[in-house]
């Protein structure tokens, strides 16, 4: 089985090591037997991401994201295709704001996102960022989650209709907004970095799984084979005991 993930802007969006997302992917995916195959796309690069099961998209300061817009919103016709070929996207901080309706920058410098979703970035109180360790309980397609990761935006992402989760421990989109990220089926966005994946195998599988639906649209989450991976476990306890907290996630493929 082959799996292709395009890897957008690799080289100026990978903040807090978002790169380690696509290694965890690539490492899960190897263990199965399946060959996860990698293309970056950079400012410029023609690619039809249509060709292409999964999108994964970092985070970046201000000035990447200025830097990569008019870029990115010359491939929105591409995007669309598709999304409606369900090629699966992953969206980290940047990539997540800018899928929506448009993000403020620290001066209110307003830039214009691709709108494929409702939601908007405002910039926060001077000097004010969301920053810390987080923890969301994520329900994605009858599964359960509790992920963890390391947030620090200064951006209120505001009007989400569908978030990814319920924040458990930190901020989330916003300071008071008790939800955290964008899940519709089709798009993943979320603040979390540190990176997001090593921290959540079982999020990397659902997300593997997502990728490997759009060619074979009747394989399920737990037709992925099991992977022993038991330092994962242990550094989630580890993380999850400084709060006192219990780890909810399902038990799959560990």
């Amino acid at each position: 089985m082959i799996v292709k993930c395009a890897w957008m802007y690799h080289d100026i969006m990978d903040l807090y090591g978002d790169k380690g997302n696509i290694m965890t992917l690539t490492s899960r995916a190897s263990q199965r037997g399946i060959d996860f195959q990698v293309t970056t796309v950079g400012i410029g690069q023609e690619a039809d991401l249509s060709d292409f099961d999964l999108v994964f998209m970092g985070g970046g300061a201000d000035k990447e994201q200025v830097a990569l817009i008019p870029d990115l919103l010359s491939r929105k016709d591409n995007i669309r295709k598709a999304m409606d070929e369900n090629t699966f996207f992953l969206l980290i901080c940047g990539g997540y704001q800018l899928f929506g309706q448009y993000y403020e920058t620290a001066d209110r410098e307003k830039i214009e996102g691709l709108k494929f979703a409702d939601y908007y970035t405002a910039t926060g109180k001077a000097k004010s960022r969301c920053i810390g360790n987080i923890i969301i309980d994520a329900p994605l397609d009858g599964i359960n989650l509790r992920l963890i990761g390391f947030e620090n935006h200064g951006g209120q992402t505001m009007n989400v209709a569908h978030p990814l989760g319920k924040v458990v421990h930190g901020y989330g989109n916003s300071f008071d907004g008790g939800y955290e990220g964008y899940y519709d089926g089709h798009i993943l966005g979320t603040y979390l970095h540190g990176p997001l994946l090593p921290k959540n195998g079982q999020l990397a599988d659902f997300v593997l799984t997502k990728a490997i639906q759009k060619r074979n649209p009747e394989f399920t989450f737990d037709m992925l084979a099991p992977i022993d991976q038991p330092w994962e476990g242990i550094a989630r306890k580890a993380l999850l005991d400084r709060w006192k907290l219990e780890d909810k996630a399902e038990v799959h493929n560990s």
